[in-house]
């Protein structure tokens, strides 16, 4: 959702300068984005979740989630960039939340009208009732983890646990500037372990599984990730290439990153949805590792195929509005599927064939169409100055 790859610039030279965008990145968000409406027209096609009553072939597309996991680890990643590079410093507390703020809530708001007023006039989201006055003061302030109301999309509420995150972002810099990476996924490690261990028996701290707390140590491993990828950028711009091709990292990365993916699919695949589902607390903490190596290693440019694939035209151009796509696709999809194919079609696979041709297609050029107006002028321009002096040129 995070669609900011920082500046990887070193603070060892002024004159040589890292580029602002990493590559690869981008496409990184644009898959998973995608992953995230196919899931949707999944779970609309095949009832039953967690089970998974669909196809073989389809059923990776069970596992939605772990697109959330992604995004959560990948907004750490991008927010501790520049910060890695400045000795975990943030320029000023003050710009970064209205930075933070300017780019994600615009969007967030007009995907929020957008929700509602679907859910008002079509159709809610399966499972709720009408959105109420409660739903627009809830999901308007981002607080729709810690009160219950109807949701007018499916899809908002990791939102409000990101834009969480963020409140406690410049305290995780702090204590990577002062104890180090270590100390910080340590004791972030142990705290929410403690909070699952002891959620299902103690009612009071049951109370903090609303919060998501396991995306704290998925956002902090996405910030220690951006420090490895910053040294590694620091020795490449202190030694040259030479440097990199003698230093072993940029190519264990990826090799490291599979090794610490590797058990976690062999325990989704011998234990299955249902088990996995109940158990995503648990399930998060083990992907997130497997997540940060990833970007770390992409972020180096190794595989140097899987860098090529991920930067591609089409790659980025679906990365640039992915934060789009996440927002308004859940109403799209549904109001598809509901009423256009479920009078006619019978759930299964001619169901889901046809959500899916229906639906992503539309989802994209809205999303497109959406983030032209609503998130990408957001990008380019950091204030209203500048955004209503763009408005008039054009």
């Amino acid at each position: 959702m995070e669609s900011t790859a920082g500046q990887a610039t070193s603070p060892s030279t002024r004159a040589a300068r890292a580029p602002t965008r990493l590559p690869g990145l981008d496409g990184i968000r644009g898959i998973a984005a995608l992953f995230v409406v196919l899931h949707h027209c999944w779970l609309l096609s095949f009832p039953g979740f967690p089970a998974d009553t669909g196809p073989a072939w389809a059923g990776w597309l069970v596992y939605g989630h772990l697109a959330v996991v992604m995004f959560i680890v990948l907004s750490g990643f991008s927010l501790a960039v520049s910060p890695a590079n400045s000795g975990w410093r943030l320029n000023s507390l003050r710009r970064f939340a209205y930075r933070r703020a300017w780019r994600i809530l615009p969007p967030y708001w007009a995907a929020l009208l957008f929700s509602l007023v679907v859910a008002w006039t079509l159709i809610p989201q399966p499972g709720q009732g009408d959105p109420t006055v409660k739903s627009v003061v809830v999901y308007g302030l981002l607080v729709q983890d810690l009160f219950g109301s109807p949701s007018p999309n499916g899809a908002f509420w990791s939102i409000a646990v990101e834009a969480q995150l963020y409140i406690v972002f410049p305290l995780m810099l702090l204590v990577l500037r002062r104890a180090g990476a270590a100390v910080l996924l340590t004791v972030l490690t142990v705290v929410v372990a403690l909070i699952g261990l002891l959620a299902p028996s103690v009612p009071a701290v049951d109370l903090f599984m609303r919060l998501t707390p396991q995306f704290a140590v998925l956002f902090a491993i996405g910030a220690v990730a951006a420090g490895v990828a910053a040294a590694m950028a620091r020795g490449v711009t202190a030694h040259g290439q030479a440097h990199e091709d003698a230093s072993p990292w940029p190519s264990r990365l990826p090799w490291l990153a599979l090794a610490a993916t590797a058990p976690v699919v062999l325990l989704i695949v011998v234990r299955g949805p249902a088990w996995t589902v109940d158990h995503y607390f648990w399930v998060d903490l083990a992907v997130g590792p497997a997540v940060g190596l990833l970007l770390a290693s992409v972020a180096a440019g190794r595989p140097r195929p899987l860098v090529r694939l991920l930067d591609t035209r089409a790659l980025r151009r679906l990365g640039s509005f992915s934060y789009s796509l996440y927002l308004i696709h859940a109403p799209i999809v549904v109001v598809v599927n509901r009423m256009v194919l479920a009078p006619r079609l019978a759930p299964g696979v001619t169901m889901f064939l046809a959500t899916l041709v229906l639906t992503v297609p539309l989802a994209l050029l809205a999303a497109w169409l959406f983030a032209s107006v609503f998130e990408l002028p957001f990008q380019r321009h950091r204030g209203w100055g500048a955004l209503r002096a763009a408005v008039l040129r054009r």
